[in-house]
């Protein structure tokens, strides 16, 4: 071979090799992306009509094991134990003789011939005497996401001109009205959605609310297998919610908590108020587990001698005289008398020919069986077992410790209860 060729051989030999070479090392290759730090966000979920002992009918594992790394309890509700009172008292740490919200049903002076209902309730005139933690929470810069909580689809502070839509006010910055059709996976997958948001819109206080515990409860009775069933399925909708967090990598405080519980009620236990009063004295206005009273003008003195003193089964006041451990009776919006029955027996307008159902409440907070579930369970509380009961107007001073909110003033209720549990 001529030297040229055998150049030209070389330079070919080391074109080749320079192929296979691996190269000289450069600058290290960019690391993965490091996933978000998160910081932990808190959720309040009520479960309507929940009684804390549900969970001894073993289908509760995942209460159970949120309860066994936080603390849980039996909570007092306030009186009376009804859904809209106390779902405005947990939010608010007022009790509904000073939260205006005194009924799930209500009549006001100042609003002639108008009624409060679960059903029209949007008007934030009956709302307006106490400020609920979202919107606290809004004004300190906490954004919200508020998803079926009773009275969170009003416009908090605004006003409704007559025959006109409410308008100004504050509202979570996020919020579902309630919609009893969305089942329970899509509440919580909703909540999961909020979380998914990049972090200058993502929420950091949220609220669920789940109705299927109270529904059974009230249609079957408390101790009926239709109402194990529906406290096993909330319990696995729970499950889905930790399984989401787990999956967002977001920590998250748990508040769960109930409105109340559940007595077993029959048309057996049932007494008809036309029986003991004349209907002419009066305009009855709440009746079941509980009844008030308007009087016809100049019937006072009738309708008094028929309702007030002795009566087997329930006792009657006039509003001002309603025991002082129940702290009800100042509000304008209650009637001028009230009755309450024992725990388990109800007041009919007239003679009852079924009793609308096997459970219901609304009677004396103190009784066993209006007890509420509570737990809370997150990285801002340390597991420290069962706590002695306490009253639901302390869960909105917990709320605001979780958020570090200020304290509040003038609230009906504060931490006591759980600050050894607070890891601050």
């Amino acid at each position: 071979m001529r030297w040229t060729s055998r150049i030209v051989a070389a330079a070919l030999c080391a074109a080749l090799q320079a192929c296979v070479t691996p190269p000289l090392a450069g600058p290290p290759a960019p690391s993965a992306v490091v996933a978000e730090v998160r910081a932990p966000v808190t959720i309040l979920v009520s479960i309507d009509g929940f009684r804390p002992d549900y969970r001894a009918r073993g289908v509760t594992p995942n209460l159970d094991a949120l309860a066994a790394r936080g603390i849980s309890a039996a909570m007092r509700p306030s009186f009376p134990s009804k859904t809209f009172p106390n779902h405005w008292t947990l939010v608010t740490g007022l009790r509904p003789d000073r939260n205006g919200i005194v009924s799930n049903a209500m009549e006001d002076s100042r609003l002639p011939g108008v009624k409060f209902t679960m059903a029209d309730s949007q008007d934030p005139f009956w709302w307006n005497a106490a400020e609920p933690i979202w919107v606290t929470a809004e004004r300190a810069g906490v954004r919200s996401a508020t998803l079926f909580w009773p009275g969170s689809n009003v416009a908090w502070g605004g006003t409704k001109p007559k025959d006109k839509k409410p308008v100004g006010g504050v509202r979570a910055e996020d919020w579902w009205p309630y919609d009893i059709a969305v089942p329970a996976q899509q509440r919580v997958a909703s909540v999961i959605d909020w979380l998914r948001r990049p972090a200058a819109t993502r929420p950091k206080f949220l609220t669920l609310y789940f109705d299927t515990v109270d529904t059974a409860g009230h249609t079957y009775g408390p101790d009926a297998a239709e109402t194990t069933a529906a406290v096993a399925d909330v319990d696995a909708s729970i499950g889905t919610l930790v399984a989401g967090l787990r999956a967002l990598g977001q920590p998250a405080n748990l508040v769960i908590v109930a409105d109340h519980g559940m007595a077993a009620t029959s048309a057996q236990r049932t007494i008809a108020i036309d029986k003991i009063a004349d209907p002419a004295d009066y305009r009855i206005f709440d009746s079941g587990p509980f009844a008030s009273f308007y009087p016809v003008a100049g019937h006072e003195a009738a309708l008094e001698k028929a309702l007030l003193g002795k009566h087997s089964h329930f006792d009657c006041w006039r509003k001002a005289d309603i025991p002082a451990r129940l702290h009800y009776g100042t509000n304008p919006r209650i009637p001028p008398y009230f009755c309450l029955p024992e725990t388990g027996w109800l007041l009919a307008k007239t003679t009852p020919t079924d009793a609308g159902g096997l459970g219901n409440h609304g009677y004396d907070s103190a009784a066993p069986e209006m007890a509420a579930v509570f737990i809370a369970s997150g990285p801002a509380i340390r597991p420290l077992g069962t706590l002695p009961p306490f009253d639901n107007v302390d869960v909105a001073p917990l709320l605001r410790d979780l958020l570090r909110l200020p304290a509040g003033t003038g609230l009906d209720g504060d931490d006591a209860p759980f600050r050894a549990a607070l890891d601050k």
